[in-house]
């Protein structure tokens, strides 16, 4: 076990799990970044509830959100780390594995701060329907990100998280990759969101997304994808002059998703002059850590992808 605080050594260790080579495209990378952004993106800024600060993912009335189905594979591969270190919060190791991945993966270094503190119960979780609609358009996008307290050059530059990982038909009911390198954080979604031609397809579960038609592709070659979401950030306008930029410029990109990640993981959260989070559940002060889980993935059952409404 760690001495209590060395987040260097919990850093190391989450390291340390994110080979899989039996788990999608081979690395834990991309539902590690996924889990942060889906712990911290139920902020709302009106009623200054939810945010990654209490791990509320950790209940079902979380947990089982649609929303994030798959992220109770992400969650579980972080069980050795906190085996490790105990005293460390699941709000806390769950933001730090997204920023240690979207850095070890090529990305940006997001800075990242401690102090979280875990819920004590669930009385605090936020209610469902707050994460993104993939199936959804622009104003869509406005308004769920505009309620967290972002603009619009910063949704485009979160939208940018879609370089990493891929889409599940048991998941989201969407299916396949965004990117080529689906483990590499680059500026490409932006790159294909540009220049390749968009199709429109309807999966057999009857939800719509967009593919790239190869014409050199083989038989068996996976198509890359699309949500309705990623399409509206060309065809909005405003929202196209960031695409634009972040496509021609991989420094200005990682800079402002370097800045924005930290932001959204920061979320709702207070701190003092020294930095410490001062607003703590049900106790004053103090760092609150709740008991390690099981090793194993468990979360709600399967859903059809007929009956699942895709959230990302």
């Amino acid at each position: 076990m760690s001495r209590t605080g060395d987040y260097d050594a919990v850093r190391r260790d989450i390291v340390a799990q994110l080979k899989k080579p039996d788990y999608d495209d081979g690395s834990a990378g991309p539902v590690f970044v996924r889990l942060a952004w889906h712990s911290a993106g139920t902020y709302d800024a009106e009623s200054d509830t939810g945010g990654s600060n209490g791990a509320g993912m950790r209940y079902e009335a979380e947990g089982g959100d649609p929303a994030n189905a798959g992220l109770q594979h992400g969650r579980a591969f972080l069980e050795p780390v906190k085996e490790k270190h105990p005293w460390i919060t699941y709000s806390d190791l769950w933001t730090l594995a997204g920023a240690v991945a979207i850095e070890e993966m090529g990305g940006p270094k997001v800075q990242w701060k401690p102090g979280r503190t875990d819920l004590v119960d669930d009385s605090k979780v936020p209610p469902r329907g707050r994460l993104p609609d993939g199936a959804q358009g622009a104003d869509h996008l406005r308004f769920i990100f505009y309620r967290m307290g972002f603009n619009d050059q910063e949704i485009v530059a979160l939208a940018g998280g879609h370089n990493l990982g891929r889409c599940h038909i048991d998941r989201s009911g969407f299916q396949g990759p965004w990117v080529n390198n689906p483990t590499r954080f680059s500026n490409q979604f932006f790159k294909l969101l540009l220049r390749l031609e968009w199709s429109p397809k309807t999966l057999p579960s009857g939800i719509k997304q967009f593919v790239y038609v190869d014409p050199d592709a083989e038989e068996g070659d996976e198509q890359l994808m699309m949500l309705p979401t990623d399409i509206a950030l060309v065809t909005d306008p405003k929202f196209r002059v960031w695409v634009e930029k972040y496509a021609e410029d991989k420094d200005l990109f990682f800079d402002h998703f370097a800045k924005v990640f930290a932001k959204l993981v920061e979320l709702g959260i207070r701190r003092n002059e020294q930095g410490a989070i001062v607003n703590t559940d049900n106790v004053k002060g103090g760092y609150v850590s709740a008991p390690k889980k099981s090793n194993t993935a468990t979360g709600p059952p399967k859903k059809q992808a007929a009956e699942v409404r895709a959230r990302l």
